[in-house]
């Protein structure tokens, strides 16, 4: 598979550089979708996120460098680290020993190695979903800015549904709905060439008024419709996306939002559906 070729060349080139310096963007290039994608199918193809699979592989790199005689600092440099503190930290994290303790006669240390990614598809289980073009429109709500790296985001998203649930914020949103698309959107903004941004919205035409406005852009969307308990359903969804569906289906991530519609506002049995950008492989993004 093309798609899994090019997910393998990003992880080439990210082996390739760990005595210097990464650039997801050029890795996300390489699998041929957004620096956002790109970490949410490792994410859900390894089962770690990819900046946790970057630090194991550079430990282990770095546990050999220093039994070979290697001074501590040096190696510290040499993968990045810009003081001995921040790679002890890393290397004890992998580890569970200080860097100064891996020469010692006995000493147990952990060895993480390259990942290749050879995808078998189950299918037992239908997925369903339908493929739609959608114009831009316009969404008005809350949101608060992201990291690059995604993982790191996991405390944001979760509180500002908080705000929205006890801060009276929701019922100030619906009445704006236009009625086109009815639901509360939870909208990831990270294109690569905008500051990304997590949205809790609706679709409005209405003034904005105390809330902020975005505009999503015009794209074709595959459309997967989920329910059960969250977060779990969501998550769960959304890796048989990237895992089963996407290798398969002649689509490719755009370089877009993923937006997620809520029907429902129960947690423990929610209706909803993700939208995921898409083009076929051909198509320039």
């Amino acid at each position: 598979m093309d798609w899994v070729k090019q997910l393998n060349q990003a992880l080439a080139y990210i082996e390739a550089n760990l005595e210097g310096e990464i650039h997801l963007e050029r890795a996300a290039q390489l699998a041929c979708c957004s620096t956002y994608h790109f970490q949410r199918m490792f994410t859900y193809l390894a089962g770690i996120p990819l900046s946790e699979y970057i630090r194991r592989r550079r430990m282990t790199k770095a546990a050999l460098d220093l039994q070979n005689g290697a001074k501590v600092l040096d190696v510290a440099l040499k993968y990045s680290y810009d003081s001995p503190t921040a790679f002890n930290r890393a290397f004890r994290g992998v580890h569970g020993v200080a860097p100064s303790s891996a020469k010692e006669p006995g000493v147990q240390l952990c060895s993480f190695q390259p990942i290749s990614f050879v995808i078998t598809i189950k299918g037992e289980i239908a997925l369903n979903y339908r493929i739609e073009h959608k114009e831009a429109f316009r969404i008005v709500g809350i949101h608060a800015p992201m990291e690059k790296e995604i993982e790191r985001n996991f405390q944001t998203v979760p509180k500002l549904w908080e705000e929205i649930a006890s801060g009276g914020i929701l019922p100030k949103l619906l009445p704006l709905m236009n009625g086109q698309l009815s639901g509360v959107l939870g909208v990831c903004a990270c294109g690569e060439k905008e500051d990304w941004r997590y949205w809790i919205a609706v679709a409005s035409d209405a003034p904005s008024g105390e809330f902020d406005a975005y505009t999503i852009p015009a794209f074709t969307w595959a459309i997967f419709p989920g329910s059960g308990p969250m977060p779990g359903a969501i998550q769960e969804l959304e890796k048989r996306i990237a895992t089963e569906w996407l290798p398969t289906s002649g689509y490719e991530f755009a370089d877009g939002p993923d937006v997620e519609v809520y029907f429902t506002p129960d947690p423990k049995q929610a209706t909803f559906e993700v939208w995921v950008p898409v083009c076929k492989g051909t198509e320039t993004k």
